[in-house]
């Protein structure tokens, strides 16, 4: 039995969980249009309290280390690194995807999460119901949403997608796939924080690595990074 404290900060929503083995001691998503960096240890400090955990009793904290919005995997990523640094406790990436995949359990089908990135690119991956898991088949990646849709209606099965971004791109999946097309709505387009912690605990869908090692997965940089790396490059070889 490990006590966890998850946190998802990886897209609008920002989801908290502390949960001891299999038991949900509390649970927080919220679903506004404020700072994550402002609102995410507040709200880790008050439900710590709720649930009448103190943070020295934490033996592992999990993250949504993406893909994702580039500065909330990064508030999340970096919350996480700097608890379990000063409680010297492990630090467990889960794939963003992952969790959102979840809410298509006993689904029969392809479970599709989607979050837009923007110039009709998503992040996603094949996912399946499995038990009582949702499995990932095919890996995350980011790709033309047309390209993918192109994937799924060659793969002839039922698709169920899953996450807010879906209503930015209903109309093109309908039309690409028709009655093949199912879709999440209301909570279940919501990612659980308690479904991240349950994945953490679970060694096949986790990533351990030492703390200060511990790196957000973007699938792709960000396009301002990836121009700074790529000007940095061109100097060190104009100096060569």
């Amino acid at each position: 039995m490990s006590k966890t404290l998850a946190i998802d900060t990886s897209s609008f929503v920002m989801g908290l969980a502390v949960t001891d083995g299999d038991l949900t001691l509390g649970e927080v998503t919220t679903n506004i249009k404020k700072n994550h960096s402002i609102r995410l240890m507040p709200a880790i400090d008050a439900l710590m309290k709720e649930v009448g955990m103190k943070a020295k009793e934490l033996e592992q904290i999990v993250v949504a280390n993406g893909p994702g919005s580039y500065t909330g995997v990064r508030i999340g990523v970096t919350t996480a690194k700097t608890l379990a640094w000063s409680l010297q406790i492990p630090v467990i990436g889960v794939s963003s995807l992952a969790v959102m995949a979840q809410a298509g359990r006993f689904f029969n089908g392809i479970v599709s999460p989607i979050l837009d990135a923007r110039r009709g690119q998503v992040y996603t991956g094949h996912y399946a119901s499995m038990g009582m898991s949702v499995e990932i088949v095919e890996e995350d990646r980011l790709i033309m949403l047309e390209d993918w849709l192109k994937h799924l209606e060659n793969l002839g099965e039922p698709v169920l997608f899953i996450g807010q971004d879906v209503e930015l791109h209903r109309s093109l999946i309908e039309e690409k796939l028709g009655d093949h097309a199912h879709f999440a709505l209301g909570a279940m387009a919501l990612p659980r924080a308690a479904e991240l912690a349950r994945l953490g605990n679970d060694q096949k869908n986790r990533e351990t690595t030492v703390t200060h090692t511990f790196v957000p997965n973007y699938i792709q940089l960000a396009e301002a990074e990836a121009k700074w790396r790529a000007a940095q490059q061109e100097k060190d070889e104009a100096h060569d």
